[in-house]
């Protein structure tokens, strides 16, 4: 490992972020509390990353997962306190993408020859 990323914060947090699902994840817990299947269907992530997404974010302390004593069990997800303060994160990528991404009328696709299409209006 690069010595002067020995301990970087903002690297580290990168490295936990940017993780594909894990942003959506924290975004859809934010509202409060989901179940596995809740979490799975607002995420649109595959059951076999979601575990592992929701499992990585429980072992640095971000969500905290709660297993109710009722038949069937049913296990929720929620965001900790450190987790909750992300909130100012994800507050700060909608205020950029306001700022600078296009709507998606304005949105351009790629054609198979490479050039840029606009998309229509939906």
């Amino acid at each position: 490992m690069d010595p002067n990323r020995a301990f970087c914060p903002v690297y580290d947090s990168i490295e936990l972020l940017q993780e594909k699902w894990t942003l959506h994840i924290i975004r859809a817990l934010l509202g409060g509390p989901l179940g596995f299947n809740e979490l799975g269907r607002t995420v649109g992530a595959n059951p076999s990353t979601l575990a592992q997404r929701l499992e990585r974010l429980e072992a640095v302390g971000i969500v905290v997962r709660t297993v109710h004593s009722h038949m069937p069990p049913r296990t929720s997800y929620a965001l900790s306190g450190p987790g909750m303060e992300l909130q100012s994160v994800i507050d700060a990528l909608g205020c950029w993408a306001t700022a600078h991404l296009k709507a998606p009328a304005e949105r351009t696709r790629r054609s198979k020859a490479g050039r840029d299409l606009l998309e229509p209006a939906k």
